[in-house]
């Protein structure tokens, strides 16, 4: 029996204040939330394996069993065992099936991918990760590419566009209603970080002349609100965005109450131009639900929801992780090793240039280690503190990048900053190692090396990790994009030269 519009409305207005406490839990509820997750995935993926186990295990005995008709009864069983699997498995969520998928190898992956029903393809589709999903398409027909495409809202199909196979899309295209086809292409021509590319077309709109009687009579008549919808969008004539109306306004004022009256004049709106970050930190901000996306004359054409906004922050979460080591968003754990492989070298072949060059600085200075056998035992120590300690500047300067909070105003005030720190930690930690360098040799010589050494060498540190991740991101390319590895291959390579090269000039 569908919910009567009113209550519907009213049940959405009483949960909104729940999903905004949901982001402001404590962090003991957080890690209690967490660790029933995972218990979940746990026990998910262990279930899965237990289904497809049993079904290679009966199937197995089947086939090696002798009795009358056996191809008819190997041919029973195995149907009989894969309609059980399909039955529960396609009684899971869309993202716990897609969860599996992506935890599975790949034979055990394709065998759960067949067991999936056509109906709920597009959903899993959609929750998979990019990898996972491109190599899924890979492997479909046609006819279930396009089944499942059609499955999908118009937004989501323009994220999804991109990985169908070439051939599919114009027909694929052409099989839409027209609205949808427009909205795909409106959606798809935005850049991929852009609010654009993430807006839902799916809005109500209202009058800003209209009453509220007007209103409700009109949501009657369209029977359902769109998901997640906290907000009706109120317009002029000419689609001109003019504010918003709350469903919680909606339903307390009077029904001869005209909707300019009530309406929030100045809300948060987006450009669908706008960098999907600087949105992700707005909505973390101001604990947004929804808000409306305009284009540059100011006309409404969608919303961005915070369920977008999540999956986006999830995603980069995710690639800044790997594109730290040098690697794709798109790498598949399980993919084939020569792909993987492949994904790799780019990065590998960086590391190891610049480990042949720290590898020949150190042969320059041979003759001083040869004189003082203590210098190669003591060498390592500056160069991975240096390493640690760029590596620390580097991620509070990335998340400063990310949240718009580094500009060039105050960019000589962080350089400045992180310095000062460099050579704080420097002169503590060198001492420190100072004092145990003459303890262990009983030299003052080796530990004023290694107190000018640790000082230097973490003021180099403190610039490599401000000035590398801002200069990725002045040309244009992702800030965490193999930064640790050039942070840890440069402070490396650089503290050597420094330990070795002020070895030679107080030793000699």
């Amino acid at each position: 029996m569908a919910m009567p519009l009113s209550a519907l409305i009213r049940q959405r207005a009483i949960q909104m204040p729940f999903r905004r406490n949901y982001f402001n839990m404590t962090d003991t509820q957080q890690t209690d939330a967490g660790v029933h997750h995972h218990r979940h995935t746990d026990d998910l993926l262990a279930h899965i394996k237990g289904l497809l186990e049993k079904q290679q295990l009966v199937s197995g005995l089947v086939e090696r069993s002798e009795m009358p008709r056996h191809q008819l009864v190997q041919s029973l069983v195995e149907r009989q065992q894969s309609n059980q699997l399909r039955q529960q498995i396609n009684r899971m969520h869309p993202a716990d099936i897609a969860f599996a998928l992506e935890s599975l190898p790949l034979e055990e992956r394709s065998q759960l991918w067949d067991q999936v029903d056509r109906g709920h393809m597009g959903a899993v589709l959609v929750e998979l990760s990019d990898g996972v999903r491109e190599s899924i398409l890979r492997d479909m027909g046609r006819e279930d590419v396009m089944r499942a495409a059609w499955q999908l809202e118009t937004d989501e199909l323009a994220d999804l566009l991109p990985q169908l196979p070439s051939h599919i899309i114009p027909e694929l295209m052409e099989s839409l209603e027209h609205l949808d086809r427009e909205q795909v292409r409106t959606a798809a021509s935005f850049p991929e970080h852009s609010v654009g590319a993430l807006m839902d077309f799916d809005i109500v709109t209202v009058r800003v002349d209209n009453t509220l009687e007007v209103v409700l009579r009109f949501l009657r008549r369209r029977g359902e609100l769109p998901e997640d919808s906290t907000l009706l969008m109120v317009v002029d004539r000419t689609g001109h965005l003019k504010g918003t109306l709350s469903l919680e306004a909606l339903l307390v004022n009077e029904a001869d109450t005209v909707v300019g009256d009530i309406m929030n004049p100045d809300p948060l709106a987006f450009h669908t131009d706008d960098p999907l970050e600087e949105a992700a930190a707005a909505f973390e901000r101001y604990n947004l639900i929804t808000a409306p996306v305009t284009n540059v004359h100011g006309q409404l054409l969608g919303c961005l929801n915070v369920e977008a906004v999540l999956e986006y922050v999830q995603e980069e979460s995710k690639k800044d992780i790997l594109a730290q080591a040098g690697l794709r968003e798109e790498e598949d754990i399980f993919a084939p090793v020569l792909q993987s492989g492949r994904n790799r070298w780019p990065w590998l072949g960086l590391n190891l240039v610049i480990a042949f060059i720290a590898s020949r600085i150190i042969g320059q200075f041979e003759d001083t280690i040869a004189q003082v056998v203590a210098l190669a035992a003591l060498l390592p120590i500056t160069a991975n503190v240096g390493g640690n300690a760029g590596n620390q500047a580097m991620a509070l300067v990335i998340r400063s990048l990310a949240l718009n909070q580094l500009n060039t105003s105050n960019f000589g005030r962080l350089l400045s900053k992180e310095l000062a720190i460099g050579v704080m930690n420097g002169l503590i930690w060198g001492g420190i190692m100072a004092f145990a360098t003459y303890l262990l040799y009983q030299r003052v010589d080796l530990a004023v090396i290694m107190l000018l050494a640790m000082v230097i060498t973490l003021m180099v540190a403190a610039l490599t990790g401000v000035l590398i991740p801002v200069s990725l991101k002045q040309a244009g390319q992702d800030p965490v994009l193999g930064s640790s590895i050039l942070i840890t291959g440069i402070t490396d390579t650089l503290g050597f030269l420094i330990f070795l090269g002020l070895a030679a000039f107080i030793l000699h």
